[in-house]
C-alpha cells in the first residue's frame, strides 16, 4: 500500500437531515478538494446538497506528482500520461487509490449501512476514479455517478467487466456537449462500452455545458440518489 492511501482521506461530511440510512461518497475532480468539490455544489443549489437520510461525504485527494503538471503535487485520485482517451491507463496509482477509497467505504459499513445502501460517483476524474473503484472492486454497492467523466479505450474495467457474470450496480452519466477537457465523444463512448458489458446506463447530454456543474445536471442526479437510496420505512422491531 502506497503512503498516500494509507492514511485516512480527508473529508467533508454533509449529515442527513433524519436517520442515518444510506451513504454517498462524491469524489472531486483533478486539483480540487472535498471541500471545494462541496462548494461548488453549494454554490449551484444555493444550499448543501442534503437529504433525509442520506449522509454525504466529500472525501479529499492525497496530493501526488501529476504527470500532466509536468510533475507538480496536485490533489488527484490517480496519475495520468495524458488527459486523452488514448493512452494506458497508470494503473499502479489507480490500485493503490482504490484501497484508500476502500477504506472509506469500509467505515460506512462499520457504521451500520449495507453496501446496497452505498453510492460513489464524481465529477471529471472522480467519476473516472468511481467506475474503477465499483466496476472492479465493489459490485455490490447501489450504483455509480460519473458526471463530465471517462475511461480510457481498453480500461482495466472493461476488461474486469469481460469476466463478469453478476449484475452490476447502474451508472448515471452526465456530460456537456461543449466539454472542451473531456471530450463529449469520450464520454458517450465510455457509456456504450459499459452497456455493451451489461451495465445499465443512462447518458444525461446538457446541450452548451462545458466542463464544468451546471444545475440541470445536480437536479436530475440528485433525483437519481433518491430513486437508487429511498426512504425506509421505518422498521418496526
Amino acid at each position: 500500500l502506497g503512503m498516500a492511501a494509507a492514511a485516512a482521506l480527508q473529508r467533508s461530511v454533509v449529515s442527513p437531515a433524519g436517520r442515518h440510512t444510506a451513504s454517498l461518497i462524491f469524489l472531486h475532480g483533478s486539483g480540487d478538494t472535498g471541500q471545494g468539490a462541496r462548494t461548488w455544489i453549494k454554490q449551484i443549489l444555493n444550499q448543501d446538497m442534503t437529504f433525509q437520510h442520506i449522509k454525504v461525504i466529500y472525501p479529499t485527494a492525497p496530493a501526488r506528482p501529476y504527470t500532466p503538471m509536468k510533475g507538480a503535487l496536485s490533489t488527484v485520485w490517480f496519475d495520468r500520461y495524458k488527459i486523452s482517451n488514448d493512452c494506458p491507463e497508470h494503473i499502479e496509482s489507480i490500485d493503490s487509490m482504490c484501497q484508500g477509497l476502500t477504506d472509506l467505504i469500509n467505515d460506512e459499513i462499520k457504521n451500520g449501512i449495507p453496501k446496497n445502501r452505498i453510492l460513489v460517483g464524481g465529477f471529471s476524474m472522480g467519476g473516472g476514479m468511481a467506475m474503477h473503484l465499483a466496476y472492479r472492486f465493489h459490485q455490490d454497492l447501489a450504483g455509480v455517478f460519473a458526471l463530465s467523466s471517462f475511461l480510457n479505450k481498453d480500461s482495466a474495467v472493461y476488461q474486469a467487466l469481460k469476466r463478469n457474470k453478476s449484475v452490476l450496480p447502474e451508472l448515471f452519466q452526465c456530460h456537456g456537449t461543449a466539454d472542451e477537457l473531456v471530450l463529449y465523444a469520450w464520454g458517450e463512448e465510455t457509456n456504450k462500452v459499459l452497456k455493451s458489458l451489461g451495465v445499465s446506463t443512462s447518458l444525461c447530454t446538457i446541450p452548451n455545458l462545458n466542463h464544468e456543474l451546471g444545475r440541470t445536471e445536480i437536479e436530475e442526479l440528485k433525483t437519481w440518489i433518491i430513486k437508487k437510496l429511498p426512504v425506509e420505512a421505518a422498521k418496526t422491531d
